[in-house]
């Protein structure tokens, strides 16, 4: 099982360049982000990670209704 870090709200964060994973703390919905520099401009991506999206929703028992 991934551990993730809990942030405050506000804070922060220093993401690693390649594979960081946010989950939000709602609905348990997990993002694969990959960030890069560009002529002095910061750049990202995402993605959403299904298999941990799963597991951390399975693990915190959080339904979500998708209609």
């Amino acid at each position: 099982m991934t551990k993730y870090k809990k942030a405050k709200d506000k804070e922060w964060i220093q993401p690693i360049k390649k594979g960081y994973l946010m989950a939000c703390c709602d609905c348990g919905l997990v993002h694969k982000m990959d960030f890069r520099i560009v002529k002095d401009r910061v750049q990202f991506r995402a993605s959403r990670a299904v298999k941990k999206t799963k597991m951390l929703r399975r693990k915190h028992n959080i339904k979500v209704n998708m209609k």
